[in-house]
């Protein structure tokens, strides 16, 4: 689960982490009224939306203009005059400006590299006080699945794209893996500190923010905490100037303070209606639907899509017992995406019978008034004779499929009108 920049600097500054003095608003007047109260030479317009990148990012009034903005900013040098303005963080140094920068941002779509070409809607902004900012750094901690231990990654290049540091200049990056147990310990936050060329009392400061995240982290079940940059401000103060925060969604009933904080407008309606019936599901760019039960046949069904050629439209795991009004809800789930040509259902009956499948899947396309894609699947395991059977006696226009193999040609050849 994501949150935005505003509510993970409140939570940081519950850990003793500094952030910047700033207010979250929703309208032009209340950005004005929050840049008043902030009495700064300098104030930063930020739009809050769940993406990286909104500094190059722009806005469009639509969707439609949107993509086309996209169009033209991808194109190979577009001249200076067509080229989209950038404006998804704005330095204001006129107190007269914030309200026409607010309004501006304020029910725009803001396009970044982490976003779609339509964008997101931009419906909160966070008003911050300028900083006098000396030095930008780098600081995240998240989970390293190969060692399964927390890390801690840091670097001197901060405010810039992490990956292509990573890429270019891999030496610049320092990384602690910490014992799950034990958590950070203090040499190993003096150490960080060090190599982030902080001395003195700098040092300290970065000793214990340090310290202090890595107790964020733990005590919050987040699965990224990010702060790029961290600045060393002209007094020589340690700022966190941007934060990201995401967090265990298998933890959050630990958490339901975090829980208030989930943006459902910035969240895709698919995922969340999936939630709500238990289901585990992520949107893809491809034209086969997929309903699978298990992660890894989940993953074994999409790599065969995409080895015949063809694109996933999504990941959908409908676990191991599966009822007919979340079969159901599985289909109308998938068809909510136009791009959807057909779908397939790939399941091996173990926990789950495949006779209880069929039951539900047939159950489940009549609830849904029928399917406008074809249907192609694949049942294999436990009763899978008595599931076959109940399928081809259904009435219902169903192409049954033998092995993995068998079902990925017949539901690329079914989207595309074609017979396997």
């Amino acid at each position: 689960m994501k949150i935005h920049e505003y509510q993970a600097k409140e939570v940081l500054r519950r850990f003793g982490i500094p952030t910047p003095d700033n207010t979250a608003v929703e309208t032009p007047e209340a950005a004005v009224a929050a840049a008043r109260e902030l009495g700064t030479a300098v104030v930063v317009v930020k739009a809050q939306v769940h993406a990286g990148g909104r500094g190059k990012g722009y806005l469009a009034d639509d969707e439609a203009e949107a993509k086309r903005l996209k169009e033209i900013a991808d194109a190979a040098d577009p001249p200076d005059w067509a080229k989209p303005k950038r404006g998804g963080v704005k330095v204001v140094k006129d107190p007269g400006q914030v309200r026409d920068v607010a309004a501006g941002m304020l029910g725009k779509r803001l396009v970044t590299i982490q976003t779609g070409s339509d964008g997101v809607p931009v419906k909160k902004l966070l008003v911050e006080a300028g900083l006098d900012i000396r030095r930008e750094l780098y600081l995240s901690m998240t989970l390293d699945r190969q060692r399964a231990a927390p890390i801690i990654m840091a670097s001197t290049e901060g405010g810039m794209d992490i990956e292509h540091v990573a890429a270019t200049t891999p030496e610049k990056i320092f990384k602690v893996w910490l014992d799950p147990h034990l958590g950070l310990l203090d040499f190993q936050a003096r150490g960080l500190a060090r190599d982030l060329g902080l001395e003195g009392d700098l040092a300290k400061q970065g000793r214990k923010l340090l310290l202090n995240m890595a107790r964020a982290y733990h005590e919050m079940d987040a699965s990224l905490i990010e702060m790029n940059p961290l600045v060393v401000t002209g007094d020589d103060r340690l700022i966190a100037l941007d934060a990201k925060m995401t967090f265990d969604d298998n933890a959050l009933f630990r958490h339901a303070d975090v829980e208030e904080m989930r943006d459902r407008d910035a969240e895709e309606p698919q995922e969340l209606e999936a939630k709500e019936f238990g289901l585990s599901f992520v949107a893809l760019d491809g034209d086969i639907g997929c309903m699978v039960n298990g992660a890894g046949l989940a993953m074994a069904t999409m790599d065969i899509i995409k080895f015949y050629g063809s694109e996933p439209a999504n990941f959908l795991d409908v676990g191991g017992g599966a009822k007919a009004d979340q079969i159901a809800a599985a289909f109308r789930i998938i068809l909510k995406d136009e791009r959807v040509r057909a779908i397939l259902v790939n399941i091996f009956g173990g926990i789950m019978k495949c006779d209880t499948v069929a039951e539900g899947i047939i159950e489940g396309v009549k609830r849904c008034g029928g399917l406008p894609v074809p249907l192609v699947v694949r049942l294999e395991g436990t009763n899978v004779a008595e599931g076959k059977r109940m399928l081809a006696e259904s009435g219902l226009p169903i192409i049954a499929a033998d092995g993995m193999d068998d079902a990925a040609r017949k539901a690329i050849a079914a989207a595309k009108g074609e017979e396997a």
